[in-house]
């Protein structure tokens, strides 16, 4: 059984955002804009992605 994943692009900048915001995307392990990483589909990780919605693109 293949544990589902989404997949997350940062698709802004962090200049001009909110601290927790910025430590949220690296949380979730972006560090440049255009940069895509897949995650687990887990609830915290939707909330993360929630959390910074107009900073990532998400893909499921």
């Amino acid at each position: 059984m293949s544990e589902k994943k989404i997949r997350v692009t940062q698709v802004r900048g962090l200049i001009g955002t909110k601290q927790s915001h910025r430590a949220t995307i690296r949380g979730l392990g972006l560090r440049r804009i255009n940069q895509t990483v897949e995650l687990a589909d887990t609830p915290a990780i939707r909330g993360m992605v929630r959390k910074v919605a107009y900073l990532v693109k998400c893909d499921e």
